[in-house]
């Protein structure tokens, strides 16, 4: 819906609907080869910037971009799968990951509840426009991943 909204025809719209779930596993495909040397946060970084600059791309070039965006979109929800796993161990180590694990995803599966409505009321009030809500929240998070500091090589415990 938000695809045809922002001008896409149908065909095109199943059509980048289609690429989603590809491009999650390509992403993932990618995680464990390319970025598997690489430390969970950096793979954290880019799985938060993804959706922003697929939203960026569709606010700017409209209908054209909904395959960028589409693709751009399931590529950082791939990622951020496998980092919701290695981040924290990365960070925190393996003691108590399992209750930290967690304690730390019940607010983010909360929110995935709500996600679908939310984001329905917005496209009825808003139109294209409501997808600056999420892209923002992203690039939150994004943020508040940097401000974790550096990164230096994956640590051996985190990416097995």
């Amino acid at each position: 819906m938000l695809v045809e909204t922002a001008g896409a025809s149908a065909t095109i719209a199943i059509a980048a609907s289609a690429l989603v779930g590809p491009a999650q596993v390509g992403a993932r495909f990618i995680e464990f080869g390319a970025l598997r040397v690489v430390h969970p946060l950096v793979s954290a970084r880019l799985a938060t910037i993804l959706h922003p600059l697929g939203a960026g791309a569709l606010a700017l070039f409209g209908p054209g971009a909904v395959i960028v965006f589409a693709v751009l979109h399931g590529a950082g929800n791939g990622l951020l799968t496998i980092a919701r796993g290695t981040l924290p161990l990365a960070v925190f180590g393996p003691i108590g990951y399992g209750p930290r694990s967690g304690l730390l995803s019940a607010p983010a599966r909360a929110a995935q509840s709500l996600g679908p409505y939310v984001l329905g009321l917005l496209l009825d009030r808003m139109g294209t426009a409501s997808i600056a809500i999420p892209a923002v929240l992203s690039l939150v998070a994004f943020f508040a991943l940097v401000l974790l500091g550096p990164v230096g090589a994956a640590p051996a415990v985190a990416k097995a």
